[in-house]
């Protein structure tokens, strides 16, 4: 897989109604030269496997007459591919270039004349100085969705050993009608842009606009947007615009707006995957903290005269899904929720006690594992009210201390987990990125990388 299957399939992602993007995506010219030397690499291996058709045919003789041929059994001996080169067309698309290729190879042949009169043997073919250069065009069909094309092909042959009618054409046939396959299943085969991230949801990375293509870069616009598998919702909210810096030492940039980011809180809240029964088993046994009736007792005595020795139980939930934001540096989740506590009857009934309202602010730090944005979170502040109470009054700040306990011991370190696990960013293949650095901007993060294929 290489970066020029990325480019194909980005190339062809279905075009949405969506007006702005979600994520951008910058392919430059150091990532397009890259491509270019594992494509050549690949197309080289490739080339040296395929089957060379029969030849056969019928040509006049002076002064024998119409003498029949033919070549079987052609195979490629040699084959190389010592000089290529890409390049963006402002406007329209991509050219490939390949000069200098030469190609060896050895068959048998067999003619007959005067009906009667047959000969065989076999032979070398030797052609240098092989040059193609193609441009791949890029434009929108009248539905909005991408239409790839060859665009342009141009082919010339400086020298050949042995001499078929038409000189080397056939050959020139075989070796570009290969490529404009490669080319064209490579366009064609896997159009799925939905990446599936865990059992709650995809995001979906089709394109909201044509690619802008300059002379140093191409830009996609993607809709990077979460969905719940199964379940497809627009969130309250749309994405904003915002464009990417004018940067081109790495050969990949991906920007992820704040649109992203909450389209996934939206589409978890709304899953049920932001909710947490937490029991006394989950505290660290080092804690002199229980949830138990005796410790919530000291702090609200009516809890443990009418609960007496039981076990408890909280459930933290959200009320609306998180808001995230990013500004120059700095990534802030705002959260509000509930937490319900209940007493553990010996039948294991659950007996409400109290329900609190909790905001709470976190900080997170975001990086790339691979080919995911992974990241985790620490507590900024949290503030409580009394939601309801079903055991009479009590002072909720007696409370803060065993909230920001479960919070600390519990809540975050679940939620890290599940961040560290990582979110798909837009990739194909076996593909790594590498040399990544991330930076926090206003309403997008941008990412920087190279990329490597490992197959």
């Amino acid at each position: 897989m290489s970066l020029w299957r990325v480019l194909a399939l980005l190339m062809l992602l279905p075009a949405t109604q969506t007006t702005n993007a979600g994520v951008k995506v910058r392919i430059t010219q150091k990532g397009l030269d890259y491509g270019r030397q594992i494509a050549i690499a690949t197309l080289l291996e490739k080339l040296k496997t395929i089957k060379v058709p029969d030849l056969s045919g019928a040509e006049k003789v002076s002064p024998i007459g119409k003498v029949q041929y033919s070549l079987t059994g052609i195979q490629i001996t040699a084959l190389g591919l010592p000089k290529s080169a890409v390049g963006l067309v402002p406007g329209t698309g991509i050219s490939l270039s390949i000069g200098q290729a030469y190609i060896r190879m050895h068959g048998n042949w067999k003619v007959q004349y005067l009906h009667i009169v047959k000969d065989s043997g076999s032979f070398d073919l030797f052609v240098n100085g092989l040059a193609i250069t193609s441009g791949i065009g890029l434009k929108s069909d009248e539905t909005g969705r991408p239409e790839v094309n060859i665009a342009s092909c141009a082919d010339s042959i400086s020298s050949a050993s042995v001499k078929f009618r038409g000189g080397a054409s056939w050959l020139y046939s075989l070796f570009s009608s290969y490529i404009d396959k490669a080319i064209r299943d490579t366009l064609q085969n896997d159009e799925n842009f939905l990446a599936k991230v865990d059992k709650y949801a995809v995001v979906e990375y089709s394109m909201v606009q044509s690619p802008v293509i300059t002379q140093s870069s191409i830009d996609f616009s993607l809709k990077g947007e979460f969905y719940s598998i199964g379940k497809r919702k627009e969130p309250p909210f749309s994405a904003k615009t915002f464009s990417l810096p004018p940067l081109a030492s790495n050969m990949l940039y991906i920007g992820v707006s704040e649109f992203t980011a909450n389209s996934a809180g939206f589409t978890y809240n709304n899953a049920g995957a932001l909710s947490l029964f937490i029991t006394d088993d989950m505290i660290p046994p080092s804690s002199p903290i229980r949830l138990n009736t005796r410790t919530f007792g000291a702090f609200i005595p009516q809890i443990a005269k009418r609960y007496p020795r039981m076990m408890m139980k909280l459930l933290v939930k959200m009320v609306k899904a998180p808001s995230i934001t990013f500004q120059q540096n700095i990534t802030t989740i705002q959260a509000s929720g509930t937490i319900t506590a209940y007493a553990i009857q010996p039948n294991t009934t659950l007996s409400p006690l109290f329900i609190l309202n909790v905001g709470v602010s976190f900080s997170s730090l975001v990086y790339v594992t691979g080919v995911k944005l992974s990241g985790t979170v620490s507590l900024n502040k949290m503030d409580m009210t009394l939601g309801q109470s079903y055991v009479g009054p009590f002072q909720v700040k007696s409370l803060d201390k065993i909230v920001l306990m479960v919070l600390k011991m519990v809540v975050i370190p679940k939620v890290n987990a599940r961040l560290q696990q990582g979110f798909p960013l837009p990739s194909i293949g076996k593909m790594n990125l590498v040399n990544t650095r991330v930076q926090v901007l206003k309403d997008f993060m941008l990412i920087g990388t190279d990329v490597q294929f490992t197959g």
